[in-house]
Parts: structure tokens; C-alpha cells; sequence
């Protein structure tokens, strides 16, 4: 999954996406208002996480632009703004979700998470097909009741096709999702995740459409 990070304080910034990209997120940051905005309307990100108070253009203005081109991103405010007026605000432009600085990792991953899952339309954190198990909050993938470990890039490329299940997802597509800006990426690469991904999975989970890309089907 890839996330935007919009925030001028540079240290902030570098910090979460360092944490990030730890806990297997492809990451750009952005330091300004203009570079947020220009990002998040030329790349899909699965979560933009936004400061308010930005030099050239403002929180604000960067939810207000994005929901009327119809950008539906989800958006995670990450603010020192902990005002009831700023909370309301935030969230009648177009946040989903609203956390203040000072803040803990460990709750803005769960709210991460919980943005992915309710723009999938999984509100549970574990994800059922066939019988593979996915706990999206422990990250852990289990087929037949048997973890099964995988790579950072193999559960990154599992969750987007799982959570998008029903709909033939390209490699271009998976690509723009999977690695950040700074990526320079063989253009195999994810026909070679998805092989083994099958060796350890199963072998027809992920299906493939041959000149499109990828899929994994609903249950019947």
C-alpha cells in the first residue's frame, strides 16, 4: 500500500517515513502545500496523511481541491491544530480521520489500517478467501491455520489484491501502488512476487489474465 506524506517539519517527516517503509509502506513525503496537492492529485495513494499548517497551501485547501476534482483518497490529518473549530472543519472538507500531534506510532498505524480496510469495505481486520487468513492489524498470513511467512513486498502485493478481489488489477497498477517515486523497478518484478506468492499460498489464488494483469476472485 502507498502513502503520502504531507509536512513541512522535515525531521517529522523523514521520521514517519522511515516508520513506515518498516512496517512495509511505500512512501513519498511531500514538504510543501503545493507539492502535497500536485502528488496527491497525479498518484493513487491508498492514504494521504496531511498536515494543516503548510507553507504555499494549507491543509485545508489541499482537502477542498482534492474532494472537488473527486480525489476520494482517504485522508489522515496529522496536526498540532487540536481545536474543536479545527477538528470540524478538517472533517466537513473531506478528512476521514483527525490525530494531533503529539501522537503515538502505534495509534496512527491502527488508524492507517482501519482507513484501508473501511475503503476496501473490510471492516474486519481479518480477511478470509479460500482458506488463506489475513490479519491485516499483526500483518500475518496463515493458510489451513499454518502462518505462512512472507517478505514485505509479497503481503504488500497479497493485501491490494485481496482487498481489491472481483477486479483484474494490472502490473502497472500494483507497481504504482507497491513502490514509491524513488523506485527504479524491473518491469518483472511483479510477475516474480505473485510466483511466490503461489508457491506459498496457493497455486490458483491469484489468477492470471493473460495482457492485463492480475486477480483474485470473490467467493462463489
Amino acid at each position: 500500500m502507498r502513502i503520502l506524506v504531507v509536512e513541512d517539519d522535515e525531521i517529522l517527516a523523514n521520521m514517519l517515513k522511515e516508520g513506515l517503509i518498516e512496517e512495509g509502506y511505500a512512501v513519498d513525503v511531500a514538504y510543501s502545500g503545493d507539492d502535497g496537492f500536485y502528488m496527491a492529485e497525479s498518484m493513487p495513494y491508498d492514504v494521504i496523511i496531511l498536515d494543516l499548517m503548510l507553507p504555499e497551501m494549507d491543509g485545508f485547501t489541499i482537502l477542498e481541491k482534492l474532494r472537488e476534482k473527486n480525489i476520494e483518497t482517504p485522508v489522515l490529518v496529522l496536526t498540532a491544530k487540536d481545536g474543536i473549530d479545527d477538528k470540524v472543519k478538517g472533517l466537513d472538507k473531506g478528512a476521514d480521520d483527525y490525530i494531533t500531534k503529539p501522537f503515538e506510532f502505534s495509534e496512527l498505524l491502527a488508524r492507517i489500517r482501519a482507513l484501508i480496510r473501511r475503503a476496501s469495505g473490510n471492516r474486519s481486520p481479518i480477511i478470509k478467501v479460500k482458506n488463506i487468513e489475513i490479519n491485516t492489524a499483526s500483518r500475518e498470513v496463515y493458510k489451513d491455520g499454518k502462518r505462512i511467512p512472507l517478505s514485505s513486498k509479497e503481503y504488500a502485493i497479497l493485501l491490494y489484491l485481496v482487498t481489491n478481489r472481483g477486479k483484474v488489477v494490472s502490473r502497472e497498477e500494483l507497481m504504482e501502488h507497491i513502490y514509491d517515486w524513488e523506485k527504479s523497478i524491473e518491469s518483472n518484478v511483479i510477475d516474480v512476487y505473485v510466483n511466490f506468492l503461489r508457491k506459498k499460498l496457493n497455486k490458483d489464488l491469484i489468477e492470471t489474465v493473460r495482457g492485463v494483469g492480475y486477480i483474485i476472485r470473490k467467493d462463489e
